[in-house]
């Protein structure tokens, strides 16, 4: 890992924190608020690849975690890792290194479209994976009517996914930063 790697992985740590100042809007059942941090979590992986991305979001829950007030609603300390949202919170370094590796898998291919699924399938599917039996857990209630809660979520979690498709793939073509895996190459 090189300087440049280090300044990408603070860049991106800090896009997520200023992703913050959006303010969070709570549901109620699960008591999880909506914001807009999981954006720079797709964009982390999607720009950044995946070791890159999973560590910025590592280097952000670690600032979280000593205090830091990064979190929407000026939230921090490692109180919030004990709450509803400490699933996704955990969650957002899986997803940016599943969105990471699958944009450097499909790098060749990658476009609107593969950019959005890989969105989806990270951002929403992996996240939602992690986060629901969190939940469930943490709230001792069933993770149905975890998962029932966390669907109202959903279809903003899939506007992200547009906007960070679009931003992934203009990256690509204007300042690419990852690097392909060799199976992608080989596809082409």
């Amino acid at each position: 890992m090189d300087t440049r790697d280090v300044v990408f992985i603070a860049l991106f740590a800090a896009i997520v924190a200023a992703l913050a100042v959006f303010p969070p809007i709570t549901l109620p059942v699960v008591g999880v608020p909506v914001t807009a941090q999981s954006l720079g979590v797709m964009l982390a992986g999607g720009v950044l690849g995946a070791a890159r991305g999973g560590l910025a979001l590592v280097l952000f829950l670690a600032l979280v975690a000593l205090g830091l007030p990064l979190l929407a609603g000026g939230r921090g300390g490692f109180g919030v890792f004990l709450g509803p949202s400490g699933g996704f919170l955990v969650g957002w370094i899986a997803a940016a290194f599943a969105i990471g590796f699958l944009t450097e898998l499909f790098w060749n291919r990658l476009n609107y479209i593969v950019a959005f699924a890989i969105c989806v399938a990270g951002g929403v599917v992996l996240l939602y994976a992690i986060g629901v039996p969190w939940i469930a857990a943490v709230a001792k209630i069933p993770v149905g009517t975890a998962l029932t809660g966390s669907l109202p979520f959903i279809p903003g979690d899939i506007v992200k996914a547009l906007v960070a498709a679009g931003v992934i793939v203009t990256v690509k073509r204007s300042y690419p930063i990852i690097t392909p895996r060799a199976r992608a190459q080989k596809q082409t």
